[in-house]
């Protein structure tokens, strides 16, 4: 009998992006009839050095740029700064079809999303969607790994991680911080962050940040396993993340 599995691993189908209702920043210089939104100190700089089809910020002589933290608060320092909070997770969508599974070899694949947020205290990202799910009544799924194993051929395994694997083959990649570990600062979690074992468990978060954080693109590393006992039919997997900011 054979499984086939479609739509698997890449078809991240909803990104949810939720912001915590409470944001709290600092209080801005003002008097009654005053109110100073930035403080400068350098050469100087505009926020809208405009031409009839381009906009640019720009600064001179900056004498400290990004973010700097301390156990109960935080600054984001330079002259281009932004007083409204945000975040964005931007997910890399598609299908794969991985064909047919067999329980003399592991099936593997990949897919990627970023995330970034401003005047925060961090964020998460959580995992959502059922495991792989067949088509035929009573619609089992394939096996989820709780805790962090490797692959087992012949064993039904379902179950991913955020890691540059070698095993069962050469696949997936590090959180990789954009421009630079100076700016970003996601990170997988635990249980996750290690190659070569795999786990899935539904609203575990997989990937975090404990400060404001300019991007940290991620790879999830997906891992199909079946026994000679798994239920034949076609499989379909829809993968959900959910982003929240956190205060």
């Amino acid at each position: 009998m054979k499984r086939r599995l479609r739509s698997a691993g890449m078809a991240i189908v909803a990104s949810v992006l939720v912001l915590a209702p409470q944001v709290a920043w600092a209080q801005q210089s003002s008097s009654a009839h005053y109110q100073v939104n930035e403080v400068f100190f350098g050469n100087g700089g505009d926020l809208q050095d405009c031409s009839t089809n381009y906009c640019a910020k720009t600064t001179t002589g900056e004498t400290a740029v990004g973010n700097s933290k301390s156990t109960n608060y935080q600054t984001q320092a330079g002259f281009n700064t932004n007083r409204e909070p945000y975040l964005q997770l931007i997910v890399a969508g598609g299908t794969s079809d991985l064909g047919y599974l067999s329980a003399t070899s592991a099936k593997t694949t990949t897919a990627t999303f970023s995330v970034k947020t401003y005047l925060a205290g961090g964020y998460i990202v959580k995992l959502n969607g059922d495991a792989p799910t067949s088509s035929v009544a009573p619609h089992p799924q394939l096996h989820t790994l709780s805790t962090p194993t490797a692959s087992s051929v012949g064993t039904e395994q379902f179950g991913v991680n955020l890691a540059a694997n070698t095993s069962p083959t050469s696949f997936g990649a590090a959180p990789v911080q954009v421009p630079d570990s100076t700016f970003s600062f996601g990170a997988a979690t635990s249980g996750y962050n290690t190659a070569n074992l795999f786990k899935y468990v539904k609203g575990d978060t997989i990937a975090q940040s404990t400060r404001s954080s300019g991007e940290t693109d991620y790879t999830i590393s997906y891992l199909f396993n079946i026994s000679n006992t798994t239920v034949a039919g076609l499989y379909s997997f829809n993968q959900v993340l959910v982003a929240t900011s956190t205060y």
